[in-house]
């Protein structure tokens, strides 16, 4: 029993790699020292690699088994040493998949996918965002990277990774795998107390993206609208402005009543009808073949990229590197995504 002790305590302290080339060596061994000194009961090696896996396993089938002295005391010896063996295996496996989720819930993982979005700085804002981008898009990967939780916010759901660490640092990036990153959004870190602190920070973390990856789309949410030339120097494409959005809408209410609806139901997950890209159709010439053929499918077309003028321009040529946006419902965008453009 005290060797027996001693063996276990040895074992439990090895690396599962050197765990695993014990057990292929054990049972592989086993298996030509069991066909060795009873070649007539197993016929093959393979037999007997079976017949020593089922033993190790306590399955015992009962189509093979020893049946002279020396095999029977081998059987004995599979008894002791490979069921604990075996035993050790699986503890192993397990203690893998606790480790594994005690490391995603501390943010220490590495996140290993591409295309996906990164949300920096996590607040009510970024969660709502976040549950925004998963009902939009279900299938598409978050990474949140924030150095002040203590735990992953979204644990339970597999396609939200939590990156722990300060988000300017280039080795926390890295765990994020921004380089291959679709976009990343900052939102302001309201943590911090001075308003000129909160955009210093976001400034600095928008650097550390544009320089080591600078095809990626960045979002910035900015507290002083002062530090907007800051922003636009260090390559930012887009930003809002903290509750500028809640200011305007409050002033709109003011003035022309009922038009605080038609924002919000554009702005909320919970209405059918949202902003959606639709890619060109080669047919298209003006803005006004897209915009009559795509009413007549049930879409509006409200914009190429930025510029919503296009209701007076209609009659102006469709250039080849158009970005049209539409408000419709999604059943009217799946119909628009699945419809040949050529």
């Amino acid at each position: 029993m005290i060797f027996l002790r001693i063996w276990g305590t040895r074992l439990l302290r090895l690396n599962p790699m050197t765990i695993a080339v014990i057990v292929i060596l054990f049972t592989g061994l086993g298996a030509a020292f069991a066909y060795a000194i009873e070649p007539d009961t197993f016929g093959t090696w393979f037999n007997a690699f079976y017949w020593v896996l089922t033993t190790m396993a306590t399955v015992g089938y009962g189509d093979y088994f020893a049946v002279t002295v020396l095999g029977k005391a081998f059987t004995i010896f599979l008894y002791i040493f490979g069921i604990g063996l075996l035993s050790l295996v699986i503890g192993k496996v397990i203690d893998s998949f606790a480790i594994f989720k005690q490391k995603r819930g501390a943010g220490e993982l590495t996140y290993q996918g591409s295309n996906h979005i990164v949300i920096i700085n996590w607040s009510k804002k970024a969660q709502t965002a976040a549950e925004d981008l998963l009902s939009h898009s279900p299938q598409t990967d978050i990474v949140i990277i924030d150095d002040g939780l203590a735990r992953h916010p979204m644990e339970e759901l597999n396609q939200v990774h939590f990156v722990k660490g300060d988000p300017s640092e280039d080795a926390v990036l890295a765990k994020a795998s921004i380089g291959k990153a679709k976009s990343a959004i900052i939102f302001a870190d309201m943590r911090i107390d001075e308003g000129s602190l909160v955009d210093g920070k976001s400034l600095l973390i928008t650097s550390s993206i544009e320089r080591i990856a600078p095809q990626v789309h960045t979002t910035v949410e900015i507290v002083h609208e002062k530090h907007i030339r800051n922003f636009k120097h260090a390559h930012v494409n887009e930003f809002v402005l903290s509750h500028d959005a809640i200011s305007r809408l409050a002033v709109r209410s003011a003035l022309q009543e009922g038009n605080t609806d038609l924002l919000r139901q554009l702005m909320s997950k919970q209405d059918e009808e949202d902003i959606y890209e639709v890619k060109r159709a080669q047919a298209w010439k003006t803005y006004g073949d897209a915009f009559k053929s795509l009413l007549e499918q049930g879409a509006t077309l409200i914009a190429d990229r930025g510029d919503m003028s296009i209701n007076r321009k209609l009659s102006a040529s469709l250039p080849d590197e158009a970005r049209l946006f539409v408000i419709c419902d999604k059943e009217t965008y799946a119909r628009l995504s699945a419809a040949p453009r050529g």
